[in-house]
């Protein structure tokens, strides 16, 4: 389906999949500006993934396709069980997904959920930032779906790879990882911004960006440390 969207019904740029590790563990974070990011960045990286998806979208059709193709739920009001799945891909060398903003807004990482910081600490998984563009402009609804032919743009930035540092703290390292993650993902987004020449939305249309949806709650985390 994402290669379907990425190079049939839309017209999608990628860039920077040599930044990809071509083997062991990935967390890929993307930014997060319409129900369409996940399978489109699917259909670009180079290697499959396993994306976390809120678990109210595993019904129906839908629901068979992304158990179907490897997709993970998640209970975003706190769900240990999902990050222990991730743990176990990444230490098989699997790729992970994550739109670690949590819910669709301007798309530009002003906050993340801790989520990918811990799996990125409990594995040793480097995180790949990929910046998605396009798949909602300004003014367009939340719900919206693009008109076929719109021009999209995915871009894999530099591998980041983090790690605890002596005397840190379980919480401590978590949240800095956290914030470097952030920091990394809103830079190469604004890059890709720039690059690209396609905007974000806007931060008219803000939602809480720090409440969970791709990935458990933090207070989840904190009975992990």
């Amino acid at each position: 389906m994402g290669w379907v969207l990425d190079h049939l019904i839309y017209r999608t740029t990628i860039t920077g999949r040599d930044n990809v590790p071509t083997g062991g563990p990935v967390i890929f974070a993307g930014n997060h500006i319409s129900f369409l990011d996940g399978p489109v960045m699917f259909g670009a990286a180079p290697r499959p993934m396993h994306i976390l998806v809120k678990q109210e979208m595993f019904k129906g059709f839908l629901g068979r396709v992304l158990t179907a193709s490897g997709q993970l739920p998640v209970d975003r009001s706190g769900d240990r069980a999902a990050l222990q799945r991730c743990t176990k891909l990444l230490d098989a060398g699997r790729c992970v997904g994550i739109l670690p903003e949590g819910t669709r807004g301007s798309g530009e990482a002003a906050g993340i959920s801790s989520g990918v910081a811990w799996l990125a600490l409990q594995t040793g998984a480097p995180v790949v930032p990929v910046a998605i563009l396009g798949t909602r402009t300004g003014g367009e609804h939340l719900d919206s779906v693009p008109r076929p032919g719109r021009r999209l743009h995915v871009s894999f930035g530099g591998a980041l790879t983090l790690g605890r540092r002596a005397g840190e703290s379980g919480r401590a390292s978590m949240d800095r990882a956290a914030q470097e993650i952030r920091a990394a993902l809103a830079g190469h987004v604004q890059d890709a911004v720039r690059l690209s020449g396609q905007r974000l939305p806007g931060t008219g249309d803000h939602t809480d960006l720090t409440a969970v949806a791709g990935t458990p709650a933090d207070q989840t985390l904190r009975t992990m440390q």
